[in-house]
C-alpha cells in the first residue's frame, strides 16, 4: 500500500497549479458561478493572481501519488442532482445560483445551538488545502485539492453532548433556485450522515474551496463535506443544517435504494454494486484508451480509517 502523507513542504508547486485553472476573468466566472469552459484562449489569471484563498495550510493528509484532476474538469463533470441528473447539467444550470449571504443551522444533541453565518463558521479555523481522491459510485475518479477546515474542529465548537451518536446535514430547499428539486428526482431535501467517529475523524472535511479559490456552484457552493473513503453521494452539498441526533442519521440515497446505497457507502472494490464492478475506476480527464486505475480499498485511506469498521461485516454494512 503507498504511503499518502507526505509534509507539507515537499509538495512541489507544479502539483498544486494547474497552469489552465482559471479561464477568462475571474470576476466573471465567480458572477457565474462557474469555470467556464468557453473562455479557454480568451486570456488566463495565475493561480496566486486569482485565488481567494492565498497562504493556504498544506494539510499532511494529501496524497502525493496521483495527478491532479484540471479544474476544467471538476466543475464540468458532476453529480448534483438538484441542478439535474446529466452530469453537465450542474455546470449549465448552477450560474445563477447565488450561495450569498448563508448561514447554517445547528441543532439537536449538542448545547450550542442556532443559526451561523459562514463567515462566522469559517473564521476561527485554520484553512487548508488537501489533495484528496474522490471516488464515485459509477466507476470514475478524480484527485481534488480542496479547501477547507476538518469537521471535527467545527463539532467541537458545538459541544455535543453524549446523546449524539450521528451527525445528520441537510442540503438546501429552493426549487426556484436549484431547477432539479422542481422534479420529484428523489426525495427533497437531501440528506445525509456519518457516525460520529467517522465525523470526528482527521480525514473529514469541510470543503468551502478548490484549487484555492472559493466553491463553485457545481460543486455544493458555498459549504459542503468531503469524506475521501467514501463514495462521492455521501459529500453532500450546499449544506444550510447540522443536526446532532441519537440513532443513525438519516441517508436520501439509502432510503430510497438500500439495495445500492448502503449508509455507511465506503468505498471496498470486493463489494460489486448490483450494477457494475467497484474493482476498477476512469480517472476524469484521462483518454478512454487508458488502463484503468485498480480501486483501492477505502479509496486508499485505509491506514488512517479501517480502525472504525473494526469487527464489521463490510459487505453487510456497505
Amino acid at each position: 500500500m503507498s504511503i499518502l502523507i507526505k509534509k507539507p513542504d515537499d509538495i512541489k508547486p507544479s502539483e498544486i497549479t494547474d497552469q489552465k485553472v482559471y479561464e477568462g476573468r475571474r470576476e466573471f466566472i465567480k458572477k457565474m458561478g462557474l469555470a467556464s469552459t468557453a473562455l479557454l484562449g480568451a486570456g488566463q489569471l495565475s493561480l496566486a493572481e486569482a485565488k481567494a484563498y492565498p497562504n493556504l495550510t498544506k494539510s499532511q493528509f494529501s496524497t502525493t501519488t496521483d495527478k491532479l484532476t484540471s479544474l476544467k474538469d471538476i466543475t464540468s463533470y458532476n453529480n448534483f442532482y438538484e441542478f439535474g441528473t446529466g452530469k453537465s447539467d450542474p455546470a449549465k444550470n448552477a450560474g445563477d445560483f447565488n450561495p450569498k449571504p448563508w448561514s447554517v443551522r445547528v441543532e439537536g444533541e449538542c448545547e450550542k445551538q442556532g443559526d451561523f453565518h459562514l463567515e462566522d463558521l469559517i473564521k476561527p479555523h485554520t484553512l487548508e488545502e488537501r489533495i484528496y481522491r474522490f471516488r464515485c459510485v459509477e466507476g470514475w475518479s478524480m484527485v481534488i485539492p480542496w479547501v477547507g477546515v476538518p469537521l471535527a474542529d467545527m463539532i467541537k465548537r458545538f459541544k455535543p453532548t453524549s446523546k449524539a451518536k450521528f451527525v445528520e446535514f441537510e442540503t438546501l430547499y429552493d426549487p426556484e433556485r436549484m431547477p432539479g428539486q422542481r422534479i420529484k428526482t428523489l426525495p427533497w431535501p437531501y440528506i445525509d450522515g456519518l457516525r460520529m467517529d467517522e465525523a470526528m475523524n482527521p480525514l473529514t472535511l469541510m470543503a468551502v474551496g478548490l484549487y484555492g479559490d472559493e466553491l463553485p456552484n457545481q460543486n455544493g457552493a458555498p459549504i459542503r463535506l468531503v469524506v475521501p473513503w467514501k463514495y462521492g453521494f455521501k459529500n453532500i452539498k450546499s449544506i444550510v443544517k447540522i443536526r446532532f441526533v441519537e440513532k443513525q442519521a438519516r441517508s436520501t440515497w439509502h432510503e430510497v435504494n438500500d439495495r445500492e446505497y448502503g449508509f455507511y457507502s465506503n468505498v471496498n472494490p470486493e463489494v460489486d454494486h448490483p450494477r457494475w464492478s467497484q474493482k476498477t475506476e476512469r480517472r476524469i480527464g484521462e483518454p478512454f484508451w487508458a488502463p484503468k486505475h485498480k480501486t483501492l480499498k477505502f479509496n486508499g485511506y485505509e491506514e488512517q480509517v479501517a480502525h472504525l469498521y473494526k469487527g464489521m461485516d463490510l459487505k453487510k454494512f456497505y
